[in-house]
């Protein structure tokens, strides 16, 4: 069973679909691999190749755009494959200050001085 991507984005709400988000490798996640079975480490080798490995002390979290989530099922030996959009964005700060960390410009006409922003 499969979905084409233009019924994905057309049952969407808000989909998030642009050029930067194919240009680097995706962050793989690999569930229910852990069986001594010699297919299932032969898949997650074969997964786990297909992609190059991510040095998580170098990789900037905002090259990270997707995540492809593969997960076995062992009764009945079917792999499903989710394809997930991932993004970034600052946790804990105020408002304004989030908006000047994405690059968005806050309205500073009733403000006095930037201070009041953050």
């Amino acid at each position: 069973q499969y979905s084409l991507i233009k019924d994905v984005v057309s049952s969407l709400k808000r989909h998030r679909m642009h050029e930067q988000q194919f240009s680097h490798h995706p962050l793989l996640v690999l569930s229910n691999f852990g069986q001594q079975q010699i297919q299932v480490k032969l898949m997650a080798t074969m997964f786990q190749h297909l992609f190059p490995s991510i040095n998580v002390h170098r990789v900037n979290l905002n090259s990270i755009k997707r995540c492809l989530l593969i997960s076995y099922d062992a009764e009945t030996q079917l792999l499903d494959f989710r394809h997930y959009s991932v993004k970034v964005v600052p946790v804990g700060v105020s408002k304004g200050l989030k908006k000047l960390l994405q690059e968005k410009f806050p309205n500073l006409s009733r403000l006095e001085d930037i201070s009041e922003l953050l």
